[in-house]
């Protein structure tokens, strides 16, 4: 069973697993729900969507720039396999 080291870094996971509850999230309301740097979530978001498994749309509400973030599918796949193998390993018993 392999997880996917993209995904398993902490952070990623954080973000992987708010997205996959929206079909879109503004970069500032993931920023301010896991609690990290500006920098941070850039960084990351930036591994993710190198993977391609996020997108990362920018626009402006107004004359205010804005950054949104939202799974692609194969994100969406790539997480739920990644849930799944999760879930595999702590079914087994601990021998």
């Amino acid at each position: 069973m392999n997880l996917d080291p993209l995904i398993h870094a902490p952070a990623r996971l954080q973000i992987m697993s708010l997205l996959a509850t929206a079909v879109e999230a503004e970069f500032s309301f993931v920023r301010d729900s896991l609690e990290i740097s500006d920098s941070a979530l850039s960084k990351h978001a930036s591994a993710l969507e190198a993977a391609g498994y996020v997108e990362i749309r920018k626009g402006h509400v107004g004359k205010r720039p804005r950054t949104w973030l939202k799974l692609t599918d194969p994100g969406r796949k790539a997480f739920k396999d990644y849930v799944e193998t999760l879930q595999r390993i702590v079914r087994q018993p601990l021998t």
